[in-house]
């Protein structure tokens, strides 16, 4: 019993290597993996604000978003690619507010400039 259970717990935590060698692992949290482009600004039990910078050709690691609200303070091009492998390109627009629904992704700016941005993540009422 014992042996059969260290072979399924091993069979799955290969499973779970595999599938993060896909990039299908649980996603992280944006902040981290992509320290280099992310800066918390403020952190409560209500939100997280963060300012994220990226410059032509910049490409985010895999993460999650609760729901969330993004300002552009520089816009550009960006294309978002979802789990599911799905991309989809955008024009993000300097002054525009826009919210957005949870969503685990990682974007890459495709465009000549630098895109700058506030998104303020939306943390569950307590």
């Amino acid at each position: 019993m014992n042996r059969t259970r260290s072979l399924l717990l091993g069979a799955a935590a290969s499973g779970l290597l595999v599938l993060a060698g896909f990039g299908i692992a649980l996603a992280q949290d944006p902040a981290v993996v992509n320290a280099k482009t992310i800066r918390v600004k403020l952190e409560n039990s209500r939100v997280r604000v963060f300012e994220a910078v990226l410059k032509p050709n910049d490409k985010e690691q895999l993460h999650s978003h609760p729901a969330y609200v993004i300002h552009v303070i520089a816009g550009g091009r960006i294309r978002s690619h979802g789990t599911d492998g799905k991309a989809t390109e955008y024009e993000l627009v300097t002054g525009d507010t826009l919210y957005r629904d949870p969503i685990t992704h990682w974007a890459e700016n495709i465009g000549s400039t630098t895109i700058h941005l506030v998104v303020v993540e939306l943390k569950e009422a307590t």
